[in-house]
C-alpha cells in the first residue's frame, strides 16, 4: 500500500512554527531543530505552507520566485537541509505550489506590464478590455475572494484578473509556457527530493474562455461556475501526473479542491490526475452525530469509485480553529479531544494542523494595527481574516515569546494564557492534549489499513464504528451519558469516563 493512502500530515505554517534568528518570524531552520517533535509525535510527512521569495501581500502565497527560499525563511541550502533531515527521520516533505496566480513582483508580470497589449509576456495572465465607454468598466462582474472586484486596471488600458489580492495575478493556463514552466517547477524541487506537493486553490486554474458575469442563480462553487471547477482543469493534471510518475519513491500530490460535491471532488482523484485532495465535509459539518456521520458515509462512497483514499482534516491556516468552532474554552477542548479520535479512527489520510496538538483556539481579540490577512483589509475590515489562526506556537517557558523563538516579539502576538498550553507544559502533563495526541497516533497504527468501516447501531446522539474485529470507536454528542459495551476494554479515552460514556467524549475499545 502507498504511504499516502493512510499517512498522517502535519501541517507546518512557516511563518509560525520556530524561529531560528530571533526575528520574531518562523523559518526553515527552526522547522529543522523541531523535526524531533514531530517524529515523536507520530506523524508521517511534514507539509510547508510557501516559503518562496514573495513581497508578502498574503503571507508567501503571492510567490516570485518558484526556485528558491525567501531571506526571511533561509536559504535554498536551508531547504535542502530540512529535507535531508526530515529524511533521516523518516519523515516525508510536503511543499505548498501555488499554481493559480503569481506575485505580481514575478518577473513574468513585470514583463507583462512592460511590453504591452498583445505581447507574448501579456499571454501568460488574464488581461482584458475593459467595457463601456473608453473601457472603463472591468471585463466582467466577478469579485475576489478577499473582497472587492476581481479585476485591476492597468496605465495602458486593459485590466488583469486576480481572483485574490490585486497583488496576486491569475495566470493563463490555456498558455503552453505556463505548463511547461509548472512541469519545469515540479522537476526543480523533486530532484531536490521533496515526496510531494500541495496545490493552492486546485480547483481554480480553467476559467472560461467567454468569462461570463456571475449570475445570481451561481453560487461560489456551484455548478457551471466560470472560474471554480471548470473541466478543463484536469488536463493540467494529467500533465502533472505524466512528469511525477516518472520519479522514484512514490511521489504524490494533493489538492485543495473545494467544489459543489463530492463526486465532482472525485473526479480530480481519477488514476490518472492527483492521488488524494483536502476533504472538507468533516471540517465544514456541525458537532452532530448526524451530520458527521453523513460527511464521512457520502466521502467514503463518492472516493470508492476512483479508488482514492478519503483524507480527513479539522483546522488548517484558512479555517478558525476547531477549538473555538466547537464552542470554544472547556466545552470546545472537550469536543475537540472527541473529534480527534473520531478522525484518527477513519480510514484513509489525515492531515494536523500545528498547534491543535496542543488544543490552541483561535485568537480572537488581534488588535487590528498587527494584523496582515488581505481579507482584512479588502473587506475594510468586515471580516476578519485568517490572522487568528496563524498566532505563533508556544514552546516553552511563561512569557511571550513561549520558546517560539530567541527573542521577545512575534509576529502576530500570544496571548499571555498560553503560558498553560505550551510543549513544555503539556509535556509532564499525562491527561494533556498533546499527549492524548500522541497515544492515538501510536495506537492508530495497529489498526488494520485495508479494515473497512463499519457503524454499529448506537442512539441518534452516539456514532459507534468498527475497523475490523479487534478496534471499535464510540462518540457521544449528546448531552446526557450513553452506555459502554458490556465486558469492553477501554484502550484511549478522550476524557473521564465510568461504565458510561460523558457527554462530548470519545473512546477507543480493543
Amino acid at each position: 500500500m502507498s504511504w499516502w493512502r493512510r499517512a498522517v500530515f502535519y501541517q507546518v505554517y512557516v511563518w509560525s512554527f520556530a524561529d531560528s534568528d530571533g526575528d520574531g518570524i518562523g523559518d526553515l531552520p527552526g522547522v529543522r531543530s523541531r523535526l524531533p517533535y514531530l517524529r515523536d509525535l507520530g506523524v508521517d510527512a511534514v507539509w510547508l505552507n510557501p516559503f518562496y521569495p514573495s513581497p508578502q501581500a498574503d503571507n508567501g502565497y503571492d510567490v516570485a520566485d518558484y526556485r528558491d527560499v525567501d531571506p526571511r525563511f533561509g536559504t535554498l541550502a536551508d531547504a535542502d537541509t530540512l529535507i535531508r533531515d526530515a529524511h533521516a527521520l523518516g519523515l516525508r516533505i510536503i511543499i505548498d505550489l501555488v499554481p493559480n496566480h503569481t506575485s505580481a513582483e514575478h518577473p513574468w508580470f513585470r514583463a507583462a506590464l512592460a511590453d504591452g497589449p498583445g505581447s507574448p509576456a501579456r499571454g501568460r495572465y488574464l488581461f482584458r478590455e475593459g467595457r463601456g465607454p473608453g473601457g472603463t468598466q472591468p471585463p466582467n462582474n466577478w469579485t475576489s475572494n478577499f473582497g472587492g472586484r476581481a479585476w485591476t486596471r492597468v496605465p495602458d488600458g486593459q485590466w488583469y484578473l486576480h481572483l485574490f489580492a490585486p497583488a496576486q495575478p491569475d495566470l493563463d493556463w490555456t498558455s503552453a509556457e505556463v505548463r511547461e514552466e509548472f512541469h519545469s517547477i515540479l522537476r526543480f524541487w523533486l530532484d531536490r527530493g521533496v515526496d510531494g506537493f500541495r496545490i493552492d486553490v486546485a480547483h481554480g486554474l480553467a476559467k472560461d474562455p467567454q468569462m461570463p458575469d456571475l449570475g445570481a442563480d451561481l453560487n461560489r462553487t456551484g455548478a457551471c461556475h466560470p472560474h471554480w471547477d471548470v473541466d478543463e482543469v484536469h488536463d493540467v493534471y494529467r500533465g502533472w501526473r505524466r512528469v511525477l510518475d516518472t520519479y522514484p519513491g512514490d511521489r504524490m500530490f494533493v489538492g485543495e479542491v473545494v467544489v459543489q460535491s463530492v463526486e465532482r471532488l472525485a473526479l480530480y482523484l481519477r488514476p490518472d490526475e492527483l492521488h488524494t485532495a483536502f476533504n472538507f465535509a468533516l471540517l465544514m459539518a456541525p458537532w452532530a452525530a448526524a451530520a458527521l456521520r453523513r460527511a464521512i458515509d457520502d466521502s467514503l462512497t463518492a472516493l470508492a469509485p476512483v479508488g482514492a483514499p478519503p483524507t480527513w482534516v479539522l483546522s488548517n491556516h484558512d479555517e478558525t480553529r476547531h477549538v473555538t468552532r466547537y464552542g470554544g474554552g472547556t466545552l470546545g477542548a472537550r469536543r475537540a479531544r472527541a473529534a480527534i479520535l473520531l478522525m484518527l479512527a477513519l480510514p484513509g489520510g489525515v492531515y494536523l494542523y500545528q498547534g491543535e496538538e496542543l488544543g490552541l483556539p483561535e485568537v480572537e481579540n488581534l488588535p487590528d494595527r498587527v494584523r496582515r490577512d488581505p481579507v482584512f483589509f479588502r473587506t475594510g475590515g468586515g471580516q476578519r481574516g485568517r490572522d487568528g489562526c496563524r498566532v505563533p506556537l508556544p514552546w516553552s517557558g511563561t512569557t511571550p515569546s513561549f520558546g517560539f523563538g530567541p527573542g521577545h516579539e512575534t509576529w502576530l502576538p500570544q496571548p499571555p494564557t498560553w503560558r498553560a498550553m505550551t510543549v513544555e507544559r503539556q509535556n509532564t502533563d499525562p491527561a494533556s492534549m498533546l499527549n492524548l495526541y500522541r497515544a492515538a497516533l501510536t495506537l492508530r497504527r495497529q489498526i488494520p489499513p485495508t479494515a473497512p468501516l463499519t457503524w454499529l447501531p448506537a442512539g441518534d446522539q452516539v456514532l459507534a464504528l468498527s475497523r475490523g474485529p479487534d478496534f471499535t470507536c464510540i462518540v457521544n454528542f449528546g448531552d446526557t451519558p450513553a452506555p459502554l459495551p458490556a465486558g469492553a476494554t477501554v484502550v484511549l479515552a478522550s476524557g473521564p469516563h465510568t461504565d458510561t460514556l460523558p457527554a462530548d467524549t470519545a473512546v477507543w475499545l480493543g
